[in-house]
C-alpha cells in the first residue's frame, strides 16, 4: 500500500496536476474572500450586466483563433508549435478586427437582437476582450506544451489578487456595473500579458521560447503558415465551431434571464456559477491541461489510453463529489450566509447547478483526449445537437413554466447526461484506437 501511495505521488503527472490546482486553488481562494465583501457592494443588477457581458466574451474567444492556439501542444517539433503561436496571433489580430467594425456600425442592432442592450455602452471592450481571449490561450497551450505549470499557477493567483483589490476598492467609491466589466477586462489583459513575460523568460536555455519581439517566420525547415493551417485544418473545421456552439449554450442562460427576467436574475445566476466554478477550475483545468500533454504523449507511445482515462475521471468524480453534494442540500442556506440574504436564491440555482457540473467536472479528461483521439468531428455533431437540448429545456422552463428555477433545473439535467454521453463516447473510442504515424507527428 505504501509502494502503491510513493508510485501515485511521485508520479509526473500527479506533481504537474499540484502544481496548476495549487495556483488555482490560491485564485480562486483569493476569489472568494473577495465575493462576500464584492456581493455586499455591488447587488444582483451589476453582477446581471457583468454576466451579459462576459457572456458574449464567452461566445465571441472561440472564433478569435479559429482554436488553432488548442494545436501548439501537438507538435512533435518546436518550431511548428511556435509557427502555430504565430499563425494564431494574425488570425486573433484579423478577427477581433474585422468584430469591432461591425460592432462599432451595428453593435446596436445586434445587441438587440439578443436582448443585450445593457451593455451597449461597453460593446467595444467585446473585441478587445476577444483578442486578449486569444492571446492568453497561446501563452497557455505554449507553457502547458513545455510543462511550465507553475508560471501559469502565479499568473492566475497575481491576477486574482489585483482584479479583486480593484473590485473592491474601486466599489467602495462606484459600485455599479460598469465597473466590474472594466475590471474584468483590465484583468484579462493583464493575465494575458504576465504569460507572454514567462513564456520569454521560460526557455531562455533552449532558445524556443515564445518571444513576442520576433517576427515569427522561422517555422520549420519545410513548412509554412499555409502548410500549418492546413495540417491542424480539423481546430477550425470542427474544434472552432464546437467550442463556438457550446460557448452559445452556457451563456444562454444569463442572456435569457436577463431578457425574461431582468438583470436581477442574471446576476443570481452569475454568482451561482462562480461559485460553483471553484471546484470544477480548481480541479477540472488542471487536471484537463495536464491531461492534455499527456495523454498526447501517450499516443505518440503506444500507451494504453483507456486506464489513463478511467484513472483521471474516477480521481475527479472521488474528489469533486463532497463539495457538489454540500451545495445540492445547503445552496441557499450556504449563499445567504456568505453573501447575504439577498443571494439565497443564487443557492437554489446552485443547488441544480451543481448536478451539472459535478458530471461536467468529471468529464474533462475525456474532453481533453479528444484531440488526441481525433473525435473533433464527432464532438462537433454532439455539441450541436447538446446546445439545441440545452435551448429546449430554457425555453421550456420559460415559456411554458415561467419559472426560472425550473428552467435552470431542466437545463442543469440535460447538461448532466450530455456529459455522460461523452463520457462513455470517449472511452468507447479509446478503446479502439490504435497507434499510427498520426498528422501530429
Amino acid at each position: 500500500m505504501k509502494a502503491k501511495v510513493r508510485q501515485i505521488t511521485q508520479s509526473k503527472f500527479v506533481r504537474n496536476v499540484a502544481i496548476v490546482a495549487t495556483g488555482t486553488a490560491g485564485a480562486q481562494a483569493i476569489t472568494m474572500a473577495f465575493a462576500p465583501f464584492i456581493t455586499r457592494l455591488y447587488g444582483p443588477e451589476a453582477f446581471g450586466l457583468l454576466g451579459v457581458f462576459m457572456a458574449l466574451v464567452l461566445m465571441t474567444a472561440p472564433i478569435a483563433a479559429l482554436t488553432y492556439p488548442i494545436a501548439i501542444v501537438l507538435p512533435k517539433e518546436d518550431s511548428d508549435a511556435k509557427g502555430l503561436a504565430w499563425l494564431s496571433f494574425y488570425i486573433a489580430l484579423g478577427m477581433s478586427s474585422f468584430i469591432a467594425i461591425i460592432f462599432f456600425f451595428w453593435g446596436d442592432g445586434f445587441l438587440t437582437l439578443i436582448g443585450s442592450q445593457s451593455i451597449l455602452p461597453y460593446v467595444m471592450l467585446l473585441p478587445l476582450s476577444m483578442f486578449f481571449a486569444a492571446m492568453l490561450q497561446i501563452a497557455e497551450q505554449w507553457l502547458i506544451r513545455k510543462k511550465h505549470f507553475k508560471i501559469t499557477a502565479k499568473v492566475a493567483v497575481y491576477k486574482s489578487f489585483i482584479v479583486g483589490s480593484l473590485q473592491t476598492g474601486v466599489g467602495l467609491i462606484k459600485p455599479i456595473g460598469a465597473v466590474l466589466i472594466i475590471v474584468a477586462t483590465l484583468g484579462s489583459i493583464l493575465q494575458a500579458v504576465m504569460l507572454f513575460i514567462g513564456t520569454k523568460n521560460a526557455n531562455t536555455k533552449e532558445k524556443v521560447s515564445l518571444n513576442v519581439t520576433e517576427r515569427g517566420r522561422q517555422i520549420g525547415a519545410n513548412k509554412d503558415y499555409k502548410q500549418l493551417a492546413s495540417t491542424h485544418r480539423d481546430f477550425p473545421l470542427y474544434r472552432s465551431p464546437q467550442v463556438f456552439i457550446n460557448a452559445i449554450s452556457l451563456s444562454l442562460p444569463v442572456l435569457m434571464l436577463a431578457s425574461f427576467f431582468g438583470p436581477a436574475a442574471a446576476g443570481f445566476y452569475t454568482i451561482a456559477m462562480s461559485v460553483l466554478g471553484v471546484p470544477s477550475i480548481l480541479l477540472g483545468k488542471s487536471v484537463g491541461d495536464v491531461f492534455y500533454q499527456r495523454i498526447t504523449e501517450a499516443t505518440h507511445h503506444g500507451e494504453n489510453l483507456t486506464r489513463l482515462l478511467l484513472k483521471a475521471t474516477g480521481m475527479l468524480a472521488l474528489i469533486g463529489f463532497v463539495p457538489f453534494a454540500i451545495v445540492m442540500v445547503f445552496g441557499p442556506w450556504l449563499f445567504g450566509f456568505v453573501f447575504g440574504d439577498e443571494w439565497h436564491i443564487a443557492g437554489e440555482y446552485a443547488q441544480w447547478l451543481a448536478l451539472w457540473l459535478f458530471i461536467s467536472l468529471t468529464a474533462r479528461p475525456t474532453i481533453a483526449a479528444l484531440p488526441a483521439l481525433k473525435l473533433q468531428g464527432l464532438f462537433l455533431i454532439y455539441e450541436i445537437v447538446g446546445a439545441s437540448m440545452r435551448l429546449s429545456a430554457l425555453v421550456i422552463g420559460f415559456k411554458l413554466y415561467d419559472d426560472a428555477i425550473v428552467a435552470i433545473a431542466i437545463f442543469s439535467i440535460s447538461g448532466a447526461f450530455l456529459n455522460l454521453t461523452i463520457i462513455l463516447i470517449s472511452l468507447y473510442k479509446s478503446r479502439l484506437f490504435k497507434r499510427e504515424e498520426t498528422k501530429y507527428d
